[in-house]
């Protein structure tokens, strides 16, 4: 049941990339504020059929973890928008298995032993190897340049942080999950006051009816939000590492979703390197 439970943030993740990454003249703004607003929804449904108690300094963590999912997120909405998801996808999981990895290690002492440190960093080195397949481009204008690496680099601190923050914390899964989905619905307000991307705020009730793609985006909140409540129990029933492991098996049905679904264009020789770069990453994260 547990592994169950731990598969069930892999399959929304790795939708609600699609979901967003279908939908006509949806831009990263879109995609957040949308995003924002399904989990929102679906975090305001799960206290409803389960209401819990809190206090003033769970709430303000768990709001605070869920602000920095929201940095994370426009990291990865802004990448896929401009090297695709096929190559967002598998850097960005890199980045996280990597991050996640590490601080499961060293701050929650889930390794014990040399053994595990030794396959851990083996783990790690297919991960990068992995993931360097998978951006390996011919087409010098579709090439990752090193913008786009440090975007997703500094964005997925904010991953790093929400992922691990179940771990860090003694609360059940209802109790976080709620003001997790209000922070990132106010981290991507914030977001778009800072990047100047306040046309889809407009309107001030009517901007979801005149933002079409807006709206659209709010299915793959739905998608990510039933992932991310997922999630909560499974980092508290698997731990850190496990759970997220078993999480980003997302990037599997994101990055074939973005070629085959969406119709992300790779030669023979690409779509070789990102098979073989994902069952490098898969293979590293399935022997820590």
């Amino acid at each position: 049941m547990n592994i169950l439970i731990a598969l069930i943030p892999a399959l929304g993740w790795g939708i609600f990339s699609l979901i967003a990454g279908k939908i006509k003249n949806s831009h990263p703004a879109n995609e957040l504020m949308g995003l924002g607003t399904g989990t929102l929804i679906i975090g305001i449904i799960t206290a409803i059929i389960h209401p819990t108690s809190s206090n003033i300094t769970i709430f303000s963590l768990s709001l605070i973890s869920g602000m920095f999912c929201a940095l994370g997120q426009s990291g990865q909405f802004i990448s896929m928008r401009n090297i695709g998801i096929s190559k967002t996808m598998p850097l960005s999981t890199g980045f996280q298995l990597i991050g996640n990895t590490l601080i499961g290690a060293i701050i929650f002492g889930e390794w014990t032993s040399s053994s595990q440190y030794l396959i851990g960093t083996l783990a790690l080195i297919l991960i990068i190897v992995g993931v360097s397949l998978t951006a390996i481009s011919k087409d010098k204008s579709a090439k990752l340049k090193m913008r786009d690496i440090i975007l997703l680099l500094f964005t997925s601190i904010g991953y790093w942080i929400y992922s691990s923050f179940p771990k860090a914390i003694t609360a059940d899964a209802q109790t976080l999950f709620l003001p997790q989905m209000i922070g990132i619905f106010i981290g991507s307000i914030i977001f778009l006051l800072v990047s100047r991307q306040t046309k889809v705020l407009k309107e001030k009730a009517t901007w979801l009816l005149k933002e079409k793609a807006t709206w659209l985006n709010i299915f793959s909140g739905f998608s990510f939000g039933i992932a991310a409540f997922a999630y909560i129990f499974s980092a508290q029933l698997n731990g850190v590492i496990t759970a997220f492991i078993y999480s980003q098996l997302c990037v599997i049905i994101s990055t074939l979703g973005g070629i085959f679904f969406i119709g992300e264009n790779k030669t023979k020789s690409e779509l070789i390197a990102t098979f073989v770069g994902l069952i490098l990453i898969i293979i590293g994260a399935a022997i820590q």
